[in-house]
C-alpha cells in the first residue's frame, strides 16, 4: 500500500488562515533582519537611533507583532503533528518512523536555509525539537500542559536571572564590544562577496545559532505542546463543538494581554525606567504579550471564520498558509535578492521595510492563488512529501 498525505478535502480552512496569518506577522518580524545587522544590536543589546516614523513602526511592532507569531506557528506545528500522526496510525503506517524521516527531511532544508542564507532559520530549530513530541504522543493531557507551563516557567527565569546577576558595568562593557561588532557586520553585508559573506556568517551567525539550540527546548517546546492538546482536544477538527471553550481562551487570553499590552507601551516609550536594564525587562514583557496574544490572535480568527462573511475576506490568508514552507524560504530569499541588489542594508529605514514587506507578501498571495489552482501542494511542500513518503507525489489536480 502506498503511504499518500492528506487529500485538499481533508485540509482544515481554519488552520490555513491562521497559518497563512502568521506569516505575515513573522515576515513583518524578520524583515528588519535582512535589511539591517539586526543581529549583532540584538545579540549585545545596542540601542537603536530611529526616526520619528521608525519609532511609531518599532512601537506597533513591540505591542502587536514581535514574538507574536513565532509562537502561533509553534501551535500550529503541534496541532499538526497529532493531525498527522493520528491519520497515519488510521492507515497502519509505522508513524513515529514516517514522523521522523520529516523531521530529518526537514531539518535538511533548515540547515541549507541557516547556512547558505539567513541566520534567523526556525525549520532546524522546529525539527530538533521535533523530536521531543514523539515522547508526548497519547500522553494524557494533564501531563502534556503540564510540561508546557512548566518550560515555560524554566524559559523565563532566563531574562529574570539576567536582571538580578548583570551588572551595569557588564552591560556597558557587552555594548561597547557590540559596536564594534556592528560596524564589522555592516562592512561584511555591504561590501564582502558572497564566499566571504558566508565565512563571516558561518563563524559568527550559524555557529552561534547552532550553540543556542538547546534554549530552543524552553521556548518552542511548549508552544508545541499546547498545539498537540488542541489537536487531542479535537478543538479545530470539530470546531462547532467546541466554539464555548474557544470563546472562553478568547476572553482570558484578551484580559491578560491588555494590561501587559499597556505595560510594554510605557516601556517602550519610557514612562516606566529600569535603567541599563530597560531593554531586559521590555523583552520579558514583549515575551510575555507575545504569549497571551498569540491565543488571541488564534481564538479571534476561529470565531470569525466560522462567519461566512468574515470567512470571505479572511480566506485570502489560506493561500499563503497552504504554501507556508515555499512562502517562508521565498520571504527570505526575495529580501535578500531585493537588498543586496538595491545596496539597502543598513540603508532603509524601519517604516520603509515594512511597506516593503507587505508588498512583497501580497505578490506572495497572488502567486499562492494562481499556483494552487493547477496543483495540490507548493513546490517545497511537494519535494517534503514526496521525500517523506518515497515516491514522487502526484502535483497537479486531477
Amino acid at each position: 500500500m502506498k503511504i499518500t498525505p492528506i487529500s485538499k478535502s481533508e485540509r482544515m480552512i481554519t488552520l490555513d488562515i491562521i497559518r497563512g496569518f502568521a506569516l505575515l506577522g513573522i515576515f513583518l518580524v524578520n524583515m528588519p533582519t535582512f535589511h539591517s545587522p539586526d543581529f549583532i544590536r540584538q545579540l549585545y543589546d545596542l540601542p537603536q537611533n530611529l526616526s520619528s516614523i521608525d519609532k511609531v513602526v518599532n512601537l506597533f511592532f513591540s505591542l502587536f507583532i514581535q514574538t507574536k507569531f513565532y509562537t502561533i506557528f509553534s501551535f500550529l506545528f503541534g496541532l499538526g503533528f497529532y493531525v498527522f500522526m493520528n491519520r497515519a496510525e488510521q492507515k497502519g503506517l509505522k508513524v513515529y518512523r514516517l514522523f521522523s524521516r520529516r523531521l530529518l527531511i526537514l531539518f535538511l532544508f533548515g540547515l541549507l536555509h541557516l547556512i547558505f542564507l539567513w541566520y534567523g532559520d526556525v525549520l532546524h530549530a522546529y525539527a530538533i525539537v521535533g523530536f521531543a513530541l514523539l515522547l508526548f504522543y497519547k500522553r494524557s493531557n494533564k501531563v502534556i500542559l503540564g510540561w508546557a507551563f512548566g518550560l515555560l516557567f524554566v524559559f523565563y527565569c532566563i531574562p529574570i536571572a539576567q536582571l538580578l546577576f548583570e551588572s551595569p558595568s557588564y552591560i556597558i562593557e557587552k555594548q561597547t564590544t557590540g559596536i564594534t561588532k556592528l560596524n564589522e557586520a555592516v562592512k561584511i553585508y555591504q561590501d564582502a562577496t558572497y564566499v566571504d559573506w558566508l565565512a563571516y556568517r558561518v563563524k559568527t551567525e550559524v555557529s552561534f545559532v547552532l550553540g543556542s539550540s538547546p534554549i530552543m527546548f524552553f521556548v518552542v517546546l511548549p508552544m508545541f505542546l499546547f498545539g498537540l492538546y488542541a489537536g487531542q482536544k479535537g478543538i479545530f477538527q470539530q470546531s462547532a463543538e467546541h466554539t464555548t471553550f474557544v470563546r472562553r481562551v478568547w476572553s482570558f487570553s484578551l484580559l491578560l494581554s491588555v494590561p501587559l499590552t499597556i505595560l510594554v507601551a510605557c516601556l517602550e516609550l519610557g514612562l516606566l525606567s529600569f535603567g541599563m536594564r530597560q531593554s531586559i525587562v521590555s523583552q520579558l514583557f514583549t515575551s510575555l504579550s507575545g504569549l497571551t496574544l498569540c491565543f488571541f490572535y488564534i481564538s479571534s480568527l476561529t470565531l470569525l471564520v466560522q462567519k461566512d462573511g468574515w470567512q470571505k475576506y479572511l480566506r485570502i490568508f489560506s493561500f499563503t498558509g497552504q504554501m507556508a514552507l515555499t512562502n517562508y524560504v521565498m520571504q527570505t530569499m526575495v529580501s535578500l535578492l531585493i537588498v543586496s541588489t538595491f545596496h539597502l542594508f543598513n540603508n532603509i529605514s524601519l517604516a520603509a521595510g515594512f511597506l516593503l514587506c507587505l508588498v512583497i507578501y501580497l505578490f506572495q498571495v497572488i502567486f499562492s492563488f494562481f499556483w494552487l489552482k493547477r496543483y495540490r501542494f507548493g513546490p517545497l511542500e511537494w519535494l517534503w512529501r514526496s521525500l517523506t513518503y518515497g515516491y514522487v507525489q502526484p502535483i497537479k489536480h486531477k
